[in-house]
């Protein structure tokens, strides 16, 4: 699985959101290691940023204290 490209280029919305978002989840993927990581070759940003643009995994933006987070959910 490669990292997403034309759905990068094709996105609108905001970039520092949707970049914070596929970092954070990266992350938990990272940590979690699910069996979908391994079958990506252990890139976890590339299959973070997949799960995103295609609705796998939604974000919201919240601000906690004053400061923007991200809190990610997987969809059902």
């Amino acid at each position: 699985m490669i990292f997403p490209i034309e759905e990068l280029i094709r996105y609108n919305g905001n970039m520092y959101e949707i970049t914070s978002a596929a970092s954070r989840r990266a992350h938990q993927l990272s940590k979690l290691q699910p069996l979908e990581l391994e079958a990506n070759y252990g890139k976890a940003v590339s299959l973070a940023a997949r799960q995103i643009f295609f609705h796998d995994v939604r974000f919201t933006l919240m601000e906690e204290d004053g400061i923007d987070a991200i809190s990610e959910f997987p969809v059902k």
